[in-house]
């Protein structure tokens, strides 16, 4: 925060909902992409999850007087391209309600919670719905996550550690020749709109590191293991267990940093 000398305190640009629509402008390749492959049913999809996760922050707005964020759109976003299909419409509405609602807005809102909403709207769908099937991911929205992924990392939105932790992580997986090519589209938009979710991911150096590496061993483990497992059921499904174990990365990576400073100092 910068403070003014005659007009109090003055708030700096890197606010919640800069951060947010950085983020939206990192994403738009694959939403395009999306929706370019995906045509109409791609685009009512997408107008419905926006809808009600716009009615939900609209709710807790008027409750709580507090401002809706744009974060809403990423998760409807998310959820829209990654959900099981031929859910219906009532499905899908408890879906996003009870994601967007017990995994973001119960918390305070977007940078307060701890599971990204998506991520936890996706787990409840997948577990609810059992039978629903899960979509294929065109490659040209795959390859569209490495311009999003680029650009977040570069405007500092998206966790470098996280992205690099797993990508290094899956690359040794294949150069291992393990047969995860039927993985990499899921793997790839599950990481750039899910794992890579600042206010969800490890926030510490070693944290980051082992978040992503994390993630993508649990990608290539229920791949190889998990017989009829759809590869965006899988990639949910690691996404899920990674989230989980983000705050506990985090907690091991600043005892180890304390560890080793009470043994350099005393």
């Amino acid at each position: 925060m910068i403070r003014g000398s005659t007009h109090g305190p003055t708030r700096g640009m890197w606010d919640r909902e800069t951060v947010a629509l950085l983020l939206l402008a990192a994403v738009m390749p694959i939403a395009l992409a999306w929706l370019w492959y995906g045509g109409m049913e791609a685009v009512l999809r997408l107008v419905l999850a926006l809808v009600i996760s716009g009615l939900w922050h609209l709710i807790f707005m008027l409750a709580r007087a507090q401002p809706p964020s744009f974060a809403g759109a990423l998760t409807a976003l998310a959820v829209a391209i990654l959900a099981p299909e031929e859910l219906g419409f009532l499905p899908f509405v408890l879906g996003i309600s009870f994601g967007s609602v017990m995994a973001e807005l119960v918390f305070g809102g977007w940078g307060r919670n701890i599971l990204h909403p998506a991520t936890v709207t996706l787990a409840f769908l997948g577990f609810g719905f059992v039978t629903a099937p899960w979509p294929d991911i065109d490659l040209p929205v795959a390859w569209a996550a490495i311009p999003a992924a680029i650009i977040g990392m570069f405007v500092g939105v998206m966790p470098a550690r996280v992205i690099l932790g797993a990508v290094a992580v899956i690359a040794i997986g294949l150069i291992a020749g393990l047969p995860l090519q039927p993985a990499l589209p899921a793997f790839a938009l599950a990481l750039v709109l899910l794992v890579a979710d600042p206010v969800a991911s490890a926030s510490t150096r070693l944290g980051g590191w082992l978040n992503g590496g994390i993630f993508a061993a649990l990608v290539i483990m229920f791949t190889l293991n998990w017989e009829g497992a759809s590869p965006v059921r899988a990639a949910v499904s690691a996404v899920l267990l990674a989230s989980l174990l983000a705050p506990l990365l985090d907690e091991a990576a600043i005892a180890l940093w304390h560890a080793r400073r009470r043994k350099r100092h005393g």
